[in-house]
């Protein structure tokens, strides 16, 4: 579910179209949370800070029951666990988003070879135009061959590597 809502943050926030599959899709798989709570949470600088708190607040959900699962014993662990699983959440949250993007820019890859012109490349292109935008004017396109996609997808893995593995295993290893 923190997938969805973190698509529709997404979505929102690199004002992709509305009227297309991906997006309406989005929508109507989300509006029964996002509704309610942007009646409490107030957008923030233009972002829809309720999609991004419920993104949170699912990954915090999981987060507590896979250690409750697993037999983690809360009551011996004090109230240092919740910044653990609040810092945890946030955490995949962001690597969440890394992956959304990949799997954008895969979509994006597998559909300009079957149909350039679906529905949803519109929203596909908004979602990774931010990134593919700042590689682009590094590294222009010649010849008809764009690296923006290959560089982007080789920096969004070198980030979960070497940033979120690392960050995930020092935070789980506080408690």
């Amino acid at each position: 579910m923190s997938l969805a809502f973190l698509l529709r943050f997404y979505l929102q926030a690199t004002n992709a179209p509305f009227r297309n599959p991906l997006s309406q899709a989005v929508v109507t798989i989300t509006d029964f949370a996002v509704i309610p709570v942007r009646r409490v949470v107030p957008s923030m600088f233009k972002l829809d800070a309720s999609t991004l708190l419920l993104a949170f607040v699912t990954q915090f959900i999981l987060q507590f029951v896979l250690r409750y699962l697993s037999g983690f014993p809360f009551a011996l662990a004090g109230n240092s666990i919740w910044l653990g699983l609040a810092s945890l959440s946030a955490l995949h949250v962001a690597n969440l988003s890394v992956d959304l993007f990949l799997y954008a820019v895969v979509a994006q890859a597998l559909l300009s070879w079957v149909n350039p012109n679906t529905p949803i490349a519109p929203a596909l292109n908004a979602l990774t135009r931010p990134v593919f935008n700042p590689i682009r004017r590094l590294i222009p396109v010649s010849s008809g061959l764009d690296l923006s996609a290959l560089i982007a997808v080789l920096a969004a893995q070198l980030l979960q590597i070497v940033v979120f593995s690392p960050l995930e295993t020092a935070i789980t290893k506080l408690f």
